[in-house]
């Protein structure tokens, strides 16, 4: 099948947020029963219709690479994961609402995913600030996503999300919060849906047209694409 008809988008965070449960009910729509911790890295498949109910739609695969979590900064660890980080169309970033180190840890994957992880000293500057310089010039596009909401008390709910929204905010990314235990927080045309869908379309416009709406040379059209096949990775 032609290299042109899907996109690459990568799942990235600690071990335990909850990416493998994740790719699972976006894949599939189930709940992940017994998830187990990943090695290496895992794929799986989504079916994604590209600005759906318009005359442009389109159908694409996004591909969705689970990439393990551990946070090792040692350069074995990060040149292990480099291969997983070639041809990346776009990042979904995990983190834990429970778990405030996990979600300052996103900068850290963020930025050895796009290879701007340079300095030995780390991400995160000594106050816990974040700068925002970093990604001025990113085209990446990138979404936020928090598990485990289910696990916030109602009391400090408003006090996590808050905290979670100026980090969507550093990284120009929409923000989507939800317990990966449950189907409905994806359920169609809830605002978690559309947001994803977005995030998917401009992965997509990223991959295949150029800055003017103009479609690059060679991007698939309607005759090119016939069924599509579900795939299967080991």
């Amino acid at each position: 099948m032609a290299a042109l008809d899907r996109v690459k988008v990568l799942v990235l965070g600690d071990s335990g947020v909850g990416k493998s449960s994740l790719v699972h009910l976006l894949c599939h729509n189930q709940v992940l029963g017994n998830p187990s911790w990943t090695v290496g890295c895992s794929v799986d498949v989504r079916l994604h219709e590209y600005r759906e109910g318009t005359p442009e739609e389109k159908t694409f695969y996004i591909e969705l690479w689970d990439v393990g979590g551990s946070v090792g900064s040692a350069s074995s660890v990060k040149s292990t994961r480099a291969v997983f980080y070639n041809g990346v169309n776009g990042i979904v970033l995990v983190h834990d609402l429970t778990n405030k180190k996990s979600s300052q840890n996103l900068y850290r994957w963020s930025l050895e995913a796009l290879n701007r992880d340079l300095q030995p000293t780390g991400v995160l500057v000594t106050n816990g600030d974040y700068d925002r310089e970093q990604f001025a010039d990113n085209q990446i596009p990138l979404l936020v996503i928090g598990t485990k909401l289910d696990q916030i008390p109602e009391a400090k709910r408003n006090e996590v999300l808050t905290r979670t929204a100026f980090l969507a905010e550093d990284f120009n990314a929409e923000e989507i919060n939800l317990d990966c235990t449950n189907t409905r927080y994806f359920a169609a045309g809830s605002s978690n849906a559309v947001k994803l869908s977005r995030f998917f379309d401009k992965v997509i416009e990223k991959r295949y047209f150029l800055r003017d709406g103009n479609a690059m040379p060679g991007f698939p059209d309607r005759k090119r694409f016939g069924s599509f096949k579900t795939l299967h990775y080991d």
